[in-house]
Order: C-alpha cells, then sequence, then structure tokens
C-alpha cells in the first residue's frame, strides 16, 4: 500500500480506459444537482442508484445530466445501492462517491492517475497530506482511529483512513472484492478484501465537505460495530476457523 503525491489531476495522455461512476442516492434532490454540475469529462457514465426515494432525486438527475443511468437497487442499504450499482457499471475503472455533497468529483481525476499507473484499488484519505475534513465529528474521528488500529494490526496493513467512502477500483477485481455487505461496513469490506487479494492499493488525499443539506444516514455507534463485525470476521484464517467449527459441531 502506498501514500504517494498527486503529480496531476489532469486525465493521462493515450488512456484509453473508461470511468463509471457510481452514486447511491436516498432523497437527495437537494444535493445532487452540485455534485452532477461538478463531474469530470474523464466520467463516461453515471450510474445513480435510487433507494426509493420520495423526493425529486431521480427527476433531478435526469435534468442535471439527461444521460444518467438511473437504476433502483435490490433491497435496503449502502451496500446494497453500491453492489447493484456496481453490476450496471460498463467501464474499465468503477469510482464510488456519496450524493450529499460531501466528496468533491473534481478529485476524480486523481483516483484515475493511479489507476492509470498500474494501481488496482485507489481510496481516498482525510488524514494524509493534502486531506481534511471539514464535518467529522469529535466520536466519529474517534472511532475511525479505532477501527483503523485494528485494520493495520489485523491486516498488516499501514492506511491512514478507513471509515471514508471516496474509493476506485478495477472493474476486473469486482469479483476479487467479493462483496455481501448491505449497510455502511461495505466500505471496510472493500478495503480488507482488498488487502487480503493483494491489490495493489495507493491511498489519495480528498477533502470531506459539509453535507450541503439534510440529514445524513450513518448511525456512528451501530454502524461503527457493524464495521468492527466486518474486520474481524473477514480477517485471514477467520473463514476456514468459522467452517473447521461448524464441521465439528455437524
Amino acid at each position: 500500500m502506498y501514500n504517494e503525491p498527486i503529480i496531476s489531476s489532469q486525465r493521462e495522455p493515450g488512456s484509453h480506459a473508461t470511468v463509471s461512476l457510481v452514486i447511491p442516492a436516498l432523497n437527495e434532490a437537494r444535493n445532487i444537482a452540485w455534485v452532477f454540475e461538478q463531474i469530470p469529462a474523464c466520467v463516461d457514465e453515471v450510474i445513480l442508484v435510487d433507494g426509493d426515494s420520495t423526493d425529486a432525486t431521480v427527476p433531478m438527475a435526469q435534468h442535471c445530466l439527461p444521460t444518467v443511468r438511473n437504476v433502483r437497487q435490490s433491497g435496503r442499504g449502502k451496500g446494497n445501492a453500491l453492489r447493484t450499482g456496481f453490476l450496471e457499471a460498463k467501464g474499465d475503472y468503477v469510482v464510488m462517491m456519496d450524493a450529499d455533497g460531501s466528496m468533491s468529483p473534481a478529485e476524480i481525476p486523481h483516483f484515475v492517475h493511479f489507476l492509470d499507473h498500474g494501481y488496482d484499488f485507489v481510496k481516498g484519505s482525510r488524514f494524509v497530506a493534502g486531506g481534511g475534513s471539514l464535518d467529522i465529528t469529535p466520536i466519529r474521528k474517534m472511532g475511525n482511529h479505532v477501527l483503523l488500529l485494528a485494520t493495520n494490526r489485523l491486516y498488516h496493513a499501514c492506511l491512514t483512513d478507513l471509515c471514508y467512502g471516496y474509493c476506485a477500483f478495477r472493474r476486473s477485481f469486482l469479483d476479487q472484492l467479493d462483496l455481501h455487505a448491505a449497510g455502511f461496513e461495505i466500505e471496510a469490506e472493500m478495503i480488507v478484501h482488498a488487502l487480503r487479494s493483494g491489490l495493489r492499493i495507493a491511498e489519495v488525499p480528498s477533502l470531506e465537505l459539509p453535507r450541503r443539506s439534510g440529514c445524513s444516514n450513518l448511525h456512528a455507534i451501530s454502524d461503527g460495530r457493524r464495521v468492527l463485525r466486518t474486520l474481524f470476521s473477514e480477517r485471514p484464517g477467520a473463514r476456514a476457523s468459522a467452517a473447521r467449527a461448524e464441521r465439528s459441531a455437524a
């Protein structure tokens, strides 16, 4: 895993990889226009995964970007929405980001740059030089720190951020990511599966912005517990141990 400085925010000359942007949304009509207006030219398709919004999220998205692909998620939760979007993506690279305005689409070329240069999985970090957060609360910061320490210890990694869902990866590695999570813990599941699979991972600085309007669907305590369970259940050897225990009990 590498933390390297960004060399350029522009698409590399001669790069022909296509980019799919997956955005899960639930009642984000007041935020989606700001997000869509800033999507850079390197993005080839935008997939909005709607969680059965009761506001004008979908019409607003279509008004701002007539070419947007609107997909209705098959179940409930952020994890389900992302998995639905990933399966619909056609690009060589898949970028995931939130619809609430807390992540700037202008940073997408940074992620693409590292994928163009041989990395398989690129994650945003608020805690490397050039990154930051204008929104994180003390309890969220403390929880992220504890979960990050657990991740680095369990997976022999040296990550600087964990609970931040601005990521990109090569679509050809979707099977290796082997995603099953239904909720916010999918972000941790993606990272630990990338680590466990030996994917080449890069962290890039990212600035987390305040949600532009509305209330977050994140619940720090309950979602933190789910992330912790994911870290322990997915650690190397855990599945084999569970399988042996089941066979012994049979």
